[in-house]
């Protein structure tokens, strides 16, 4: 450990000793890696790790030009194109990465990275995007999507998330402090682990998303068009409201079905680049949001261009939404339940209770700025660390599970 005498002002991580940060793998910049690329801010000297690193180095300036340790899966056949096939081999490839010589582990995990092994005299801090939805409360949803609700890959199928769930169950045994993105996969891993967790909430690229006070008459939905987003969902509400204009934007499994379904009130755009979803953003009437999401960051993104956003009122969405009868507080409204129906009731609400003010949905998005998340993570590991301190070597304490400060009025 670099001593602290010699410099009044020493780097983070030489207050922490060796530090080695894990995530699940590297192929896309993405919400998960939008985080690990604050948690490198902030231990810019960290080692890094992942299951596999196939990140595209044009970018790789995000992980602080680092290139991770990775493990077996990295060299198995048509791994760059279908590493996630190899996701019942990598509770044992996750567990192979030796980071015994490091004294505080950070792992940002969706899936397998917090099943890495840590000794007791290490600190083991969990960021948790969610835990493994398709192994508990979404396994029926993604047996039927994937069509093994029947016949003998079936019950392979699920044997193998049977197996990821045990696996998953014990490992958590292995994390110091759990920390969530949201109070609702707080309440998830409360659920699934038996465990408390403390709420950072992640790091929306506020600035990126400029403030627009101009509104034209569309409504946009934005987002990778696979089945839980339900996409085709909104389509098919504004089928039903041939009065009002729907722009949707994003590419995916379900694109074609989308398209074909498309009413003349309806342009299915495809993927676009980010300057014209901005672009879009900042025009838009409002933004409608049908998935029930961990935290949803592209409805902060929205906020943060001065676009309201009509949003189901499960998940993560309840957190950076505010409904509420205070103009000067009102970002959006939320639907019940994810039906046609309650997205069409959800639209005329929306328009027959006046307009939302831009510069409220711009200031409840700058609650989720990277600054914030770097403060109050950077805070939280050095909270979790005087505490195993002072509780004596090789002791870490639980931390308790503390409620956020509320974002959408009661």
């Amino acid at each position: 450990m670099a001593s602290t005498t010699m410099n009044p002002n020493p780097p983070v991580s030489s207050e922490f000793g060796r530090v080695a940060v894990i995530h699940e793998w590297l192929s896309t910049y993405a919400g998960s890696e939008r985080v690990l690329e604050q948690i490198l801010r902030i231990w810019p000297e960290a080692d890094l790790f992942s299951v596999v690193d196939f990140f595209p180095d044009a970018q790789r300036a995000v992980l602080q030009g680092k290139h991770a340790t990775t493990t077996f899966i990295q060299r198995l056949p048509r791994a760059r194109k279908s590493f996630r096939s190899y996701l019942p081999l990598m509770p044992l490839a996750v567990e192979q990465l030796d980071l015994s010589g490091y004294d505080l582990v950070i792992s940002s995990s969706h899936a397998v990275a917090k099943g890495v092994i840590t000794g007791p005299g290490q600190l083991h801090v969990s960021y948790v995007h969610s835990p493994m939805r398709y192994a508990w409360d979404l396994q029926h949803q993604y047996l039927t999507e994937s069509r093994l609700t029947r016949g003998p890959k079936s019950w392979i199928a699920r044997a193998i998330l049977h197996y990821m769930r045990l696996w998953d169950q014990r490992t958590a045994h292995g994390v110091d402090l759990f920390v969530a993105n949201s109070a609702y996969v707080a309440r998830r891993i409360h659920k699934v682990y038996g465990r408390d967790a403390e709420v950072v909430y992640p790091p929306v690229d506020v600035e990126r998303f400029t403030l627009s006070e101009q509104r034209e008459e569309f409504y946009l939905t934005a987002s990778r068009l696979v089945p839980y987003k339900k996409v085709s969902l909104i389509v098919e509400a504004f089928a039903a409201m041939r009065d009002k204009q729907l722009v949707v934007i994003g590419d995916g499994p379900d694109y074609e079905r989308i398209r074909d379904m498309a009413t003349p009130n309806v342009r299915v755009l495809g993927y676009q680049s980010d300057a014209v979803l901005v672009e879009h953003m900042q025009r838009a009437k409002a933004f409608v949001f049908a998935a029930e999401e961990d935290f949803g960051i592209v409805a902060v993104e929205a906020q943060a261009c001065g676009t309201p956003v009509i949003a189901l009122g499960q998940g993560g969405a309840r957190e950076t939404v505010i409904d509420s009868r205070d103009r000067d507080l009102r970002t959006g409204v939320f639907f019940p339940r994810q039906t046609v129906e309650d997205i069409v009731r959800a639209v005329c609400r929306f328009e027959g209770s006046g307009p939302v003010l831009p510069a409220a949905c711009r200031r409840n998005a700058l609650q989720f700025s990277p600054e914030r998340f770097r403060a109050e993570f950077l805070a939280m590991v050095r909270a979790a660390m005087a505490r195993t301190s002072a509780a004596g070597p090789g002791v870490a304490r639980h931390v308790p599970f503390a409620d956020p400060m509320p974002v959408t009025p009661e």
